[in-house]
């Protein structure tokens, strides 16, 4: 039977190549399209990588523009992605080669797919380039794969393993502040390959250090600012590869993140 395919992007017509993927049945499903209002924020094409994103230069910051993660052939459909590699995080070295949009988000719904190629790929997808869902495959911990590290069990179950895609879904809530004070933790719902993982997880700080992300640094992680950030993957010099991103900035007044993927 011929298999279906869905583009992701109409820039693909600009270019050179284009990431094509099995269309999901659900907005959750590896494979989804962006729905309306979306921003596609990696379509698997060099153009897009360069246009929106850059290295993020925290304290550990090793790598030099252009980015150096390449944009490979996809292992599994057709198209191209891109892969995590950067040699400056060769030996785990977190914040060397980081990559994070150069919009910043506060509240919003996010759409991530990613591709473990080998046995114990570590990665990470940062919301607001603070807070970390982990990518660490064979680790079922609260530090593994598919949990708000250190907050959270590892929604393992739902992982579809090495060498195939993976899909998270999340809305995000940011912390509120009065008068410069912290007053509401931030909050995340995540559906991890179309499977509930995690409904209003409180985040409490940021974990990691200084080399992790936004705030790592303030108060050991506790002294979270009221300053939006970016979308960050995470290099740790792991094959770990990336395609179909897409974000949808909302606006969240309710301490609430719990939703349903549409259909």
């Amino acid at each position: 039977m011929l298999r279906k395919y869905v583009f992701v992007l109409s820039a693909c017509l600009f270019v050179g190549a284009c990431t094509m993927m099995p269309a999901g049945k659900n907005v959750g499903d590896v494979g989804a399209a962006p729905p309306r209002g979306a921003e596609v924020l990696f379509d698997g094409t060099r153009r897009m990588l360069d246009e929106k994103w850059t290295y993020w230069e925290g304290p550990r910051f090793s790598s030099e523009l252009p980015i150096k993660w390449a944009i490979v052939n996809d292992p599994v459909d057709r198209g191209t992605v891109v892969k995590s590699d950067d040699p400056a995080a060769a030996g785990g070295k977190y914040g060397a080669a980081d990559i994070v949009t150069k919009k910043k988000f506060r509240d919003f719904r996010l759409h991530v797919e990613f591709l473990v190629m080998k046995p114990g790929g570590n990665s990470g997808v940062y919301l607001q380039n603070r807070y970390e869902i982990q990518i660490l495959d064979g680790d079922k911990t609260p530090h593994g794969m598919g949990a708000v590290i250190n907050e959270s069990e590892s929604p393992y179950f739902a992982y579809n393993g090495t060498g195939q895609w993976n899909a998270y879904d999340i809305q995000f809530r940011a912390a509120r502040f009065e008068d410069g004070k912290l007053t509401e933790r931030p909050l995340v719902t995540m559906y991890f390959n179309g499977q509930k993982a995690h409904t209003n997880q409180t985040i409490s700080q940021v974990w990691g250090g200084p080399n992790s992300g936004l705030d790592g640094g303030n108060d050991g992680g506790k002294g979270v600012t009221d300053v939006p950030g970016g979308l960050k993957l995470q290099a740790e010099g792991h094959d770990v590869r990336f395609r179909n991103i897409w974000i949808k900035a909302l606006t969240i007044d309710k301490a609430d993140t719990d939703f349903v993927l549409n259909k």
